[in-house]
């Protein structure tokens, strides 16, 4: 299979826009969980330290 100069540009900038929406994506849900998970241990933290 072969590719019209044009359409490889086309391909390559969908290549690479669709590789940083996955990567922005990706590291957005890994902070957001963390924060989640930071603000429960905190609590549990305080938590333990009232008892």
């Amino acid at each position: 299979m072969s590719l019209y100069p044009e359409d490889k540009k086309a391909a390559f900038i969908g290549l690479i826009v669709t590789a940083a929406l996955l990567f922005t994506m990706s590291f957005t849900i890994v902070k957001l969980t963390n924060a989640k998970y930071n603000k429960l241990k905190a609590e549990e933290a305080k938590a333990g330290q009232t008892k």
